[in-house]
């Protein structure tokens, strides 16, 4: 991962973004001799007992296993974290081990052991548990799948930006096919119920024009079968933009779309 790519930014910036404060380094779940561990962003200015909503920042994968312990301290997660808490919201971001699609269950498990760490220690980040953004990235896609079976009534929301949403893709990453197991359990165009209105949380969708192609596919059938499920769901396109628009393309559609996503996370949140 050159450095370069771990220091970008996010294109958009807000005022106060350099007083939230931050506390990093929490360990939230020891796995296999591991520690794996949370950074929490807490806007400035909270008085005592005041509660927000929160959002839960899960990174792509799969990461090379030397980069898997400093995913967070990636300049996008940094940012964000510092964006959103300026915004006025509650921004956790972590690690969880994503490095093979073969392990992508035990990943799941540690995204799982993340929220209900965040959950159970609400109080100590002026965390409201039960109004929760659950904000995925790239290869991060799959772990959508299960909030999306099971919505869980504090995970009030749902962002999806430049994500692999079908896990039989990773075919096209890895050269090797994703065993069908994985493909049923996490991949989020399979989760809306077939012939029902979808009653979960509301959805926004970024994706890049210049992205993959084989990525994109995968968000146009999970659109097709979001819409088919007359889910609550918001589009955001940007047409020129890569893979991580967000950091790599600094114009003003990027700064729009990112903008635009706040709002929708505030307003569903």
């Amino acid at each position: 991962m050159a450095d370069d790519i771990f220091r970008k930014r996010v294109v958009y910036q807000v005022p106060g973004m350099d007083a939230v404060e931050v506390r990093r380094d929490l360990v939230y779940r020891q796995a296999d001799g591991e520690e794996l561990t949370m950074d929490v962003y807490l806007p400035p200015g909270l008085g005592e007992g005041e509660r927000r909503p929160g959002v839960l920042l899960v990174h792509g994968g799969p990461v090379p296993p030397q980069f898997s312990a400093r995913v967070k301290e990636m300049g996008v997660f940094l940012s964000y974290g510092e964006l959103l808490a300026a915004s006025g919201l509650i921004a956790m971001t972590f690690n969880h081990g994503f490095v093979s699609v073969a392990g992508i269950g035990a990943s799941a498990a540690n995204v799982d052991a993340a929220i209900v760490y965040a959950r159970e220690n609400a109080p100590d980040f002026h965390l409201d548990p039960d109004r929760l953004c659950f904000w995925a990235f790239s290869g991060g896609g799959p772990f959508l799948a299960p909030i999306l079976r099971e919505r869980p009534p504090y995970v009030r929301s749902l962002v999806s930006y430049y994500a692999i949403l079908d896990t039989a893709a990773f075919h096209n990453m890895l050269q090797t096919p994703t065993p069908e197991e994985i493909v049923r359990d996490y991949s989020p165009v399979n989760s809306f119920p077939a012939g029902e209105t979808f009653a979960g949380p509301p959805i926004l969708v970024a994706r890049a024009g210049r992205d993959w192609p084989w990525l994109n596919a995968t968000i146009h059938t999970f659109l097709a079968r979001a819409l088919a499920a007359n889910a609550t769901i918001d589009f955001m396109n940007h047409p020129q933009g890569q893979h991580g628009f967000d950091t790599f393309d600094d114009d003003a559609r990027s700064r729009e779309i990112i903008e635009r996503t706040i709002a929708f996370v505030k307003a569903h949140t």
